[in-house]
């Protein structure tokens, strides 16, 4: 499969955007908080992305984009994991990525992080299959 995280992953819509936050369903893993819910447009991806560094949090630009170059560059190494598991299950799902920390993390901590995350929605999207399919 493909490692570059392009265009056609991010999540810019704001319809789509709004049906995430509308679906309220999240998964935490410090400092990371994920909003998801399922994507209704007919994308050639699984998944799509947001990434947010709050201005609170982070009051210089220079901060929060190097944030979130480092959340991309996590997600784009691991993003595999998750794409696979979507495709098998047939789901498209749309992700808004919060970053909720009050400073900076060195990039192997935002990695495992990640992947925890990644790992903990993909528990919650085989449990909600499993529900639906038992009833």
């Amino acid at each position: 499969m493909d490692n570059r995280f392009g265009k056609k992953y991010k999540l810019c819509s704001d319809k789509n955007i709004q049906s995430v936050f509308d679906a309220k369903t999240s998964v935490k893993s410090y400092p990371l908080f994920l909003h998801y819910g399922e994507l209704e447009t007919k994308t050639p991806v699984s998944f799509q992305i947001t990434i947010s560094a709050p201005k609170r949090n982070f009051k210089k630009a220079h901060e929060r984009n190097r944030i979130k170059r480092l959340l991309r560059e996590a997600i784009r190494q691991n993003k595999l994991i998750l794409e696979t598991f979507l495709q098998d299950n047939n789901k498209k799902i749309a992700l808004f990525l919060i970053y909720t920390g009050k400073e900076e993390m060195p990039y192997t901590v935002i990695e495992k992080k990640i992947q925890q995350l990644f790992l903990q929605l993909m528990q919650e999207i085989k449990h909600k299959i499993s529900a639906t399919t038992t009833n």
